[in-house]
């Protein structure tokens, strides 16, 4: 059965916290404060399988359990397959460890001169300033560090990144990650972004984020300005289904698009939850209509227990031919490997083109149709060309 969704509707309200004063529930803190963090905490709203139940008993080895009331209210507490249940709640299959999967999937640590910074690419930086998230997705790069489960002992040290920043020249691009950097608090946030861009060599700071979707009551209109004075900050949100999308997260977007934050969107290709064309469509229009720009789609990294969200990855490029030619060029993200140990983000596209020789590029479009491109611009005569030329043409 195709995905279906009524486009005119944004979901909003307190759901479950209904009982809430609205300051509260609108107050950032009050969210991380009152997140589900136990069986017994989700036990008081749903009935958890035997699979999410023991994988609530072993989140405390792997990865931490933690949701924010907000997020919590979109999940669909009857049914088990509920694409934004499975992103935040653990299953048992995160106990079990597949062949080909890593602790440091990426290989940062490899490429990491100093705690906390990540050096892989000529131009640019992942500096984790945090191990923290508002909640916890099951399928993190990062589960070997973030919540500590793991007992990984992360601790950034600021002052030694930037000075290592600030001596290598080559740096002009700074990614700002973690954790969740917009966890930190506007004080933090607002010296650590000054010391960069006090920076001469740093044109360009980036922010991973999945803040606004798991908790839109951070973006905060002093934030905002905070970002404008530092700007421009380009901002990556991290948003999977289309389920996400409410009326506080398009409202969050917009705060930061005025304040003149450029957004980008990145989501990860997951078994049972966006593997599917109809699913992706949905998601990349609702995007746009929150001033989001659709920028990848991630093959999903081999981080251990990682494997029962596993998409294949014939089906993400089926989902990029379903969207090419068939949406506005806007909506179209790029579908990419982060090469497992290191290697970077390889982008894996449909082969639109067929041949290429001396004479001609031959590729067919959107709809399966053929088409020449010539290569070779050869002079042709008036009367090949059916032209008829002036005898005289006056400037």
């Amino acid at each position: 059965m195709s995905y279906t969704e009524d486009r005119s509707v944004w979901f909003a309200g307190q759901g479950l916290w209904s009982h809430v004063p609205e300051a509260d529930w609108q107050d950032w803190t009050w969210q991380l404060k009152n997140r589900l963090t136990s069986i017994e905490h989700l036990e008081r709203y749903m009935t958890l399988t035997p699979e999410e139940r023991a994988g609530c008993l072993f989140a405390k080895d792997k990865l931490a359990l933690a949701i924010t009331p907000y997020f919590f209210n979109l999940i669909d507490r009857t049914d088990p397959h509920c694409p934004i249940r499975k992103q935040v709640i653990p299953r048992s299959d995160e106990s079990v460890i597949s062949s080909g999967e890593m602790l440091d999937s990426l290989g940062e640590d490899e490429h990491s001169p100093v705690p906390g910074l990540v050096h892989r690419y000529p131009d640019r930086v992942l500096f984790l300033v945090t191990d923290r998230c508002a909640a916890y997705c099951r399928y993190c790069t990062r589960s070997r560090l973030v919540s500590n489960a793991q007992d990984y002992n992360f601790h950034p040290e600021y002052e030694q990144a930037l000075r290592y920043i600030e001596a290598h020249p080559e740096i002009r691009d700074v990614l700002l990650s973690g954790g969740d950097p917009l966890l930190l608090s506007d004080k933090k946030l607002e010296h650590l972004l000054g010391r960069l861009r006090a920076i001469k060599h740093v044109e360009f700071i980036r922010i991973g984020s999945r803040i606004p979707v798991f908790l839109p009551q951070r973006i905060t209109p002093e934030l905002a300005e905070i970002f404008k004075k530092h700007g421009p900050i380009w901002m990556s949100i991290h948003v999977n289904h289309p389920k996400e999308a409410t009326q506080e997260l398009k409202d969050a977007c917009e705060r930061l698009a005025f304040a003149g934050v450029p957004l980008g969107n990145q989501s990860v290709l997951l078994k049972g939850v966006n593997d599917d064309a109809e699913v992706m469509k949905a998601l990349v229009h609702r995007l746009l209509r929150m001033r989001v720009r659709p920028y990848y789609i991630y093959q999903m990294d081999l981080i251990t227990g990682g494997a029962h969200f596993k998409a294949d990855v014939r089906k993400g490029i089926e989902i990029i031919r379903a969207l090419r030619g068939h949406t506005t060029g806007y909506a179209v993200p790029q579908y990419v490997i982060d090469a497992p140990g290191g290697g970077g983000k390889v982008p894996v596209n449909p082969d639109y083109v067929e041949q290429i020789t001396d004479d001609e590029v031959v590729f067919r479009n959107f709809e399966g149709k053929q088409f020449r491109y010539p290569l070779k611009a050869e002079p042709v005569t008036e009367k090949s060309a059916g032209v008829v030329m002036p005898a005289e043409i006056h400037l």
